[in-house]
């Protein structure tokens, strides 16, 4: 990884009117992928009158996390680039191509989106509760650390594949359904065991409005560490240091 091109960049970026513009953005995709995300749970629970989970209750699930985040990617990413998750933008940081001021920015938008989003949800549904991310009966926390790294880097490869590569071509149309698209397939695949998080944001907001934080470390350090691989492996095998875009002099 070359790390002169990580950038903190300059204090006055977090008052830059383009910088407030694009964490509004995240803020608003993320309210609107919680909303749907968390919000199909909730209705399923209330379909089955909390009864146990069921492999349509996964399907749907999936399908609920994907169009919402196909969505979500699409309607920021002309503002902010529609990262939509704190570990897409720590490896699109890791990469040069954000600073870390206006990630930061980018965080807490992306946080205070899930939790207003849940806080909605519960208002709305009458007090039904917003669960928090758990693990299921037998997988243990290092167990579901490993599904949360490979999940996440799967995702950050993928963003980075179809979004961040200067070599992408017509392929960039396709970024946002192709990341919902392994968004859902990987809710498929670990959404039985640990829920299948891979953004540290959607996994926030309810335990904050739920006020349960059981494994939630998990939740964070494996995204991340996932995030973290996927920008070092495709940054450096397949970017280059010949085709790798700089940032724009106003990010520094």
């Amino acid at each position: 990884m070359a790390i002169y091109r990580i950038a903190i960049g300059n204090p006055g970026e977090a008052s830059h009117p383009d910088a407030i513009r694009a964490a509004f953005a995240e803020f608003f995709s993320m309210l609107i992928f919680v909303f749907a995300g968390e919000g199909s749970g909730m209705a399923f629970n209330k379909l089955t009158d909390n009864g146990a989970s069921t492999p349509s209750g996964l399907v749907a699930a999936a399908l609920a996390h994907a169009f919402a985040l196909f969505v979500a990617v699409s309607v920021g990413a002309n503002i902010s680039g529609g990262h939509v998750n704190p570990a897409v933008t720590f490896g699109a940081f890791l990469g040069g191509n954000i600073t870390l001021l206006r990630s930061i920015l980018y965080w807490i938008a992306q946080l205070l989106g899930s939790v207003v989003a849940c806080l909605l949800l519960k208002f709305a549904t009458g007090g039904l509760e917003t669960s928090a991310f758990a693990l299921s009966s037998g997988v243990s926390s290092w167990n579901a650390l490993v599904f949360e790294i490979v999940m996440t880097f799967g995702l950050v490869y993928t963003v980075y594949a179809t979004a961040v590569d200067p070599k992408k071509g017509n392929v960039g149309i396709v970024a946002p359904i192709a990341i919902g698209f392994i968004v859902g397939a990987n809710i498929l695949a670990g959404g039985a065991f640990d829920g299948a998080s891979m953004n540290p944001a959607v996994s926030f907001g309810p335990a904050v409005v739920s006020w349960t934080w059981t494994n939630h470390w998990v939740y964070w350090v494996g995204p991340f560490i996932g995030a973290a691989i996927a920008a070092i492996v495709y940054d450096n095998i397949f970017i280059g240091e010949g085709s790798h875009e700089p940032l724009p002099s106003n990010e520094f």
